[in-house]
């Protein structure tokens, strides 16, 4: 529980605050600091007209119940003390050194945008992709709307075994009937109903019981329409090491993990192929890690070597044997992790894809920069649900709060010294009720399609709508 709000707020010297990055750790850093310090005033930035991060472009349409938590973040945003700055990009627009300027705190939130890398042959053949730009592609993210994804082969393989993985695989095997309903990008929607695609192997290079899927997640693998979830029953046969891991209560998920695996195996079994020859089917795979991604011009196979798993209870390898083995496939995608991107004039930790910090603190060398702070994935590294940023942000807005004590630190400007810089660059910055117009716009989109909406997935296409969209009279 966060402790009781600081009793004075000096309205005349308000704390000013900028929190670059809109997502969950953006929003539930904003909300500590509005009840931990009543005289702050916190302006947020993000790159993009709308606001909630990957919420919006990370989530899968499928799954609208997880996109409910938008509801604490606008109630949040209608703080008389908070202000959104969309369509401002930091270190583009506005640089850290001009942000210091004017406030007296910067919360970085930026998340973990760049996909780790495989580093093997063939990795940039057409037809291997990252999850990353699957998810933007059928979020209707800006950044990946113009991908094209060759959906005629019948065969795709997923490198990695995450909740990320599950979602690309979960979107490739659903019935595009099924996706109509939902908020996918209308150019997914008509791309997925051409796909040929009928047998999708999720790859990962350890053991069953150390998939990172949630174990609800992966049990919705088996629950797509006319779909089979496949998994060979010797795979689940674990050795002594891992038994003792499913056996710790520390391992709570990791044991449920392996019996929804053993329900699937179960379940092919008995001959539940999910919908006959008409359907499709998700193959599990373990102890497999990609060695090269092999075609003349565009990815046909991906050679694997089998793995053995080495070392103690908590602390096993996964290490490659000599046994080797090619898959056929038309369509490969790289789900391996995430990492931070660096920003100008912000140390950076180019190995862990952090910024380097202490408690949230952002630090040069052994020493903290005054009023620079992180939290979220650029803070600790992708890892964690929605909800693991309202401990992680309460944790930075603590440090704040301890690091400034009782001190009233000399006026700064906030927003209103950015004007200049915001005009010399040539920028529209999108408020909150200006993107309040483009959520209206996207949901009267997705009305005559039955969707809950229906997004603009250009920037241009966003800022058009705020001259079209009327706002209702009070």
């Amino acid at each position: 529980m966060l402790d009781p709000p600081m009793a004075s707020a000096d309205v005349s010297n308000p704390l000013q605050v900028a929190i670059v990055g809109s997502g969950p750790g953006g929003f539930y850093a904003a909300e500590a600091l509005l009840r931990r310090r009543p005289d702050a005033r916190v302006d947020m930035f993000d790159r993009l007209p709308t606001p909630f991060g990957l919420v919006r472009g990370g989530v899968a349409p499928d799954h609208p119940k997880i996109k409910q938590v938008c509801l604490v973040y606008e109630k949040i945003a209608r703080s008389p003390n908070f202000a959104f700055f969309g369509n401002v990009k930091i270190g583009r627009d506005l640089t850290i050194g001009e942000l210091r300027s004017a406030y007296h705190v910067i919360i970085l939130a930026c998340g973990a945008s760049a996909d780790r890398r495989l580093g093997i042959a063939g990795e940039d053949l057409a037809g291997s992709h990252t999850a990353t730009e699957f998810v933007g592609w059928y979020n209707g993210q800006p950044d990946y709307r113009d991908r094209v994804f060759d959906f005629s082969t019948d065969r795709a393989v997923i490198i990695g075994q995450g909740n990320v993985a599950g979602d690309v695989a979960r979107i490739l095997a659903t019935p595009v009937d099924d996706l109509r309903r939902t908020d996918i990008a209308e150019h997914a929607l008509a791309a997925l109903e051409h796909s040929r695609i009928r047998d999708i192997y999720v790859i990962g290079r350890r053991g069953p019981g150390q998939i990172k899927f949630t174990p609800v997640e992966l049990k919705e693998l088996g629950q797509v329409r006319n779909c089979a979830a496949i998994v060979a029953a010797q795979d689940l046969e674990l050795g002594s090491v891992c038994q003792a891991e499913i056996a710790d209560q520390r391992s709570d998920e990791a044991k449920k993990n392996v019996d929804v695996l053993r329900g699937f195996a179960a379940a092919a079994s008995c001959g539940k192929d999910g919908g006959g020859s008409s359907g499709r089917r998700i193959w599990f795979r373990f102890l497999e890690t990609p060695l090269r991604i092999a075609g003349p011009g565009r990815v046909e196979s991906v050679t694997l070597a089998k793995n053995r798993m080495e070392g103690p209870p908590f602390a096993q390898v996964a290490v490659a044997t000599s046994q080797t083995l090619d898959l056929r496939c038309g369509l490969l995608f790289r789900s391996v992790g995430y990492k931070g991107v660096a920003i100008s004039g912000v140390n950076f930790d180019e190995r862990a894809g952090i910024i380097p910090n202490r408690k949230g603190r952002c630090m040069a060398g052994e020493e903290p920069i005054p009023g620079l702070y992180v939290t979220g994935w650029i803070k600790r590294g992708p890892s964690g649900v929605i909800g693991t940023n309202r401990a992680d942000s309460v944790e930075t807005v603590e440090a704040i709060v301890e690091d400034l004590g009782a001190m009233r630190p000399a006026p700064k400007a906030g927003a209103a010294g950015l004007r200049d810089a915001l005009g010399a660059a040539g920028m529209r910055a999108v408020s909150y009720a200006e993107w309040q117009k483009i959520d209206v716009a996207e949901r009267s989109r997705g009305q005559p399609r039955g969707k809950p909406r229906e997004k603009f997935t250009a920037v241009a296409e966003m800022i058009g709508a705020l001259d079209a969209v009327v706002t209702p009279a009070a």
